[in-house]
């Protein structure tokens, strides 16, 4: 921690040092420079139009844009600006722009048509791309939406996200998961201001993440490796922290309150001041949840320091910290009573990110970030009544329960709780990365962009009572952007990794975008006519546990096993890998108020990692004489499944009204597993012509978690200075496991795994006023209608959660 600190305020010190050493001569030598730029329409199209340049909220100066686009103002003071242009038929944009003596700043505006904005997306290439360019499927959620909202927890906004089933145990700070299309929770890439935040393996810890600090989400729903490596199997869900803006500081105090003892306080500082801007945002949120034991403390700090470098570079210092303290209560139905065990966890992360207009056609960035998290779960006693019916110690068992299952199966019986052992029990965990990329853009000419990047890695962790781990990673990527006028929008890549524990990887993407009918050239009621294609290749590395419970690992540790590794040819575990396609449409109407799509995807995981008994070893190709020197088991690439469905969504503005909706279809099946296939399932008694999977799915069943259908709704009405949404979350039954032994380590208290979990909805209401223009007044109420539904099953999850607050704010320009 001290290290990472430590490069954090060096890092900060750097940055704010720099204008101190630059700014002494600025005014006395710095004489006038330009702006230039170019105005185009969603699609790349020139268009003539009326740019207005203005400085502090003052105008400066009007010009007019060719008929290619092009603008320049000449003979501007050195200093910030924002650059607005205006066309008759689209949506005005606007872009800022810093101005140094004798030099040239160059800007781009890309104006829409209709009212629905058009969003500049960073996850779905590695050269920052318009949404109307794009053929990846792409969901933005930017500070608009989140303010709607009204959330403490960015999970909650995630609800918005096609085909996204966000799942969380118990109240808030519960374990919580997103799955995307179908794919594991590990799935998913998430990086935070640039800076890679999951654990080693994939793995992050969603209920800790508030909205505090956080200007903008972004969420690709497909693999991208090319560019961002492994864990970017199936998806990239992208945080974006505010840079101050104003002249004036802004001051910004919030305080709210609600039921169930929770409370919030946050304090937000920003602005900016010549070269340099600045942004600051601490929330402190506690509460008591809904049963016993389950508190929640969360403390989020996130700042930004940037600085402008002459007129073409810009640096940006970013800095997160998170910290959650939670009681974990257990699956209460399930056992019925409480469990005494807490969780804590630390995430911070710094980065460091410098980018270049080298010349009009050279763009550069180079980011270093570091990542340091550290999470403990302690059971200071077990809880339950005693039983020791073979005298080999006593296990706990939970208060006699009935349980039924959303598929109308049922149990009575008792439950082990917590299992025999050393108490106080601790299992701690830590990891840590640090990491330098860098990635250049080269614009060939007006229909051929290159990006060609490198990046290098260092990864420690340990998990439990494991070894600490050490692997170096580095990877390199090409990828293209290709546009043909303005019709057609092609991305492709291919990327290179070499993971210091599997070696090297080969992950090759493109997607491409065809419009049939161009947006721009006819605006009626029948607007454009998107179609996309995408296809690519993911990868994600091993955990720290798979690691050291791999085949190859324990094979290191035990006698003669370096003999046994080089006559069989034992290899360290692989990545885990997948094939991603999606294909369809997307059609405006209305004079641009109303976008619909539609997309079909079909994803294969393969190579999953799962842990096997030595007894199947062997069918896995696992000699033998080789099986027999492992002590139970090993974690191999044994098991695989595919996820494919039909996503849809409409998105509508109309006056003071917006919408949002999506619905998906998820077909998911398991392929191929060993853990918990046909070969070895569970049966319960009362059922003794139903196979069960205890910890894993059957082959050919569903995953656990993954219903086959979702939806989701947002509907605001603005007006004025007030706001009212309602946000809909709708989830079909899904397929799952109790998990439970019975006293005798027995299968009694197992339900059949098909449609285990409920269907639910959950309606949230927030509104908003404000009724000065520095005092704001908000309220939220999440399950509207206080539904009695477990998200995931035998975990009760929160009913009717109200609160309301004020935010005051002051200075600002």
């Amino acid at each position: 921690m001290r290290s990472i600190m430590g490069a954090a305020v060096a890092a900060l010190l750097l940055v704010s040092l720099v204008p101190g050493l630059s700014a002494a001569p600025v005014h006395a030598t710095e004489t006038s420079g330009r702006i230039r730029g170019t105005v185009t329409d969603q699609l790349g199209g020139g268009v003539a139009g009326v740019v207005t340049l203005t400085r502090d909220g003052a105008p400066v100066a009007e010009t007019t844009s060719s008929a290619s686009g092009a603008f320049t103002f000449n003979g501007i003071d050195p200093g910030r600006y924002v650059v607005t242009a205006r066309a008759g038929g689209f949506r005005a944009a606007a872009t800022a722009a810093f101005v140094s003596g004798g030099s040239t700043a160059t800007v781009s505006l890309a104006l829409t048509v209709g009212p629905i904005e058009q969003h500049v997306v960073v996850t779905a290439a590695a050269a920052d791309l318009p949404q109307a360019r794009s053929g990846a499927p792409v969901t933005v959620l930017p500070s608009e939406t989140l303010g709607l909202l009204e959330k403490t927890d960015i999970l909650e906004a995630l609800r918005l996200t096609p085909s996204a089933n966000i799942v969380q145990t118990t109240g808030r700070g519960g374990a919580a998961s997103v799955f995307i299309r179908g794919g594991d929770a590990d799935f998913n890439k998430v990086l935070i201001d640039g800076v890679p935040a999951n654990d080693i393996g994939g793995a992050f810890a969603w209920s800790a993440v508030a909205t505090t600090g956080v200007e903008r989400v972004e969420v690709l729903r497909a693999a991208n490796s090319v560019t961002y490596g492994a864990d970017a199997l199936n998806g990239v869900i992208s945080l974006t922290t505010p840079r101050g803006s104003t002249r004036t500081p802004t001051a910004a105090y919030t305080a709210d309150g609600g039921n169930f003892g929770t409370s919030r306080h946050a304090f937000s500082l920003g602005g900016l001041n010549g070269r340099v801007d600045y942004f600051a945002d601490v929330s402190r949120f506690q509460t008591d949840n809904e049963v016993p034991n389950n508190a929640y403390r969360n403390v989020t700090g996130a700042g930004r320091l940037g600085i402008r470098l002459g007129t073409s570079t810009d640096i940006s210092v970013t800095a997160r910290r998170m910290e959650a303290d939670y009681e974990a209560p257990n699956g209460i139905l399930y056992y019925g009573r409480t469990d005494d065990a807490a969780q804590t966890q630390q995430l911070t992360l710094v980065g460091v990110t410098a980018h270049s207009q080298v010349t009009n056609r050279l763009q550069t960035a180079l980011q270093f970030g570091s990542t340091e998290r550290d999470y403990a779960f302690t059971n200071p006693a077990p809880t339950g009544e005693a039983f020791d019916p073979f005298g080999f110690g006593a296990n706990y068992l939970g208060n006699p329960v009935t349980i039924t299952g959303a598929n109308g199966y049922s149990v009575t019986g008792r439950a082990i709780l917590d299992y025999g052992g050393a108490y106080p029990s601790v299992f701690e965990s830590e990891s840590a990365r640090q990491f330098l990329s860098g990635r250049a853009t080269y614009r060939v000419n007006d229909v051929i962009d290159l990006t060609g990047g490198a990046r290098v890695e260092r990864e420690t962790g340990r998990s439990g009572s494991s070894a600490t781990i050490q692997r170096v990673n580095s990877g390199a990527f090409v990828e293209a952007q290709v546009s043909g006028g303005n019709r057609v929008f092609v991305t492709g890549g291919l990327g290179l990794e070499r993971n210091g524990l599997f070696g090297q990887a080969i992950t090759p993407r493109v997607s491409m975008a065809f419009y049939a009918r161009s947006p721009v050239a006819d605006s009626g009621r029948v607007g454009g006519t998107k179609l996309t294609v995408n296809a690519g290749r993911g990868i994600k590395a091993p955990s720290v546990f798979n690691q050291t419970g791999s085949l190859f690992t324990l094979l290191e540790s035990v006698d003669g096993g370096a003999a046994i590794i080089s006559q069989f040819g034992i290899a360290p575990i692989e990545p885990e890998r997948s094939r991603t396609f999606d294909v369809g449409i997307e059609q405006t109407l209305a004079a641009g108020h109303l976008q619909l799509r539609a997309a079909w995807f079909d994803n294969v995981f393969t190579d999953q990692v799962e842990y096997v008994n030595k007894s199947v070893l062997p069918q896995l190709g696992v000699p033998t004489d080789v099986a027999v020197t492992v002590p139970f088991g090993a974690n191999v690439n044994a098991s695989s499944f595919r996820a494919r469905g039909l996503e849809t969504s409409a998105d509508m503005r109309a006056g003071n009204i917006e919408l949002f909706g999506s619905y998906a279809f998820v077909d998911a099946e398991v392929t191929a597993s060993f853990s918990s296939s046909a070969l070895a399932p569970v049966f319960n008694p009362a059922w003794p012509d139903i196979a069960i999977g205890q910890f894993a799915p059957l082959v050919g069943e569903r995953p656990f978690r993954r219903p086959r259908h979702i939806a989701n709704l947002r509907l605001s009405y603005i007006l004025g200075s007030a706001q009212v949404t309602l946000a809909g979350y709708f989830v079909g039954k899904s397929d799952g496991s109790t998990f439970l032994a019975d006293p005798f380590f027995g299968s009694s208290m197992l339900l059949p795994n098909r449609d285990l979990g409920e269907a639910y909805q959950k309606i949230d209401l927030s509104t908003s006023w404000r009724f000065h223009p520095r005092i704001r007044w908000f309220a939220s109420i999440e399950n509207l209608l206080d539904q009695d539904y477990a998200a995931a099953t035998g975990f009760p999850s929160l009913g009717a959660a109200f609160r309301s607050g004020v935010s005051i704010s002051l200075g600002g320009d």
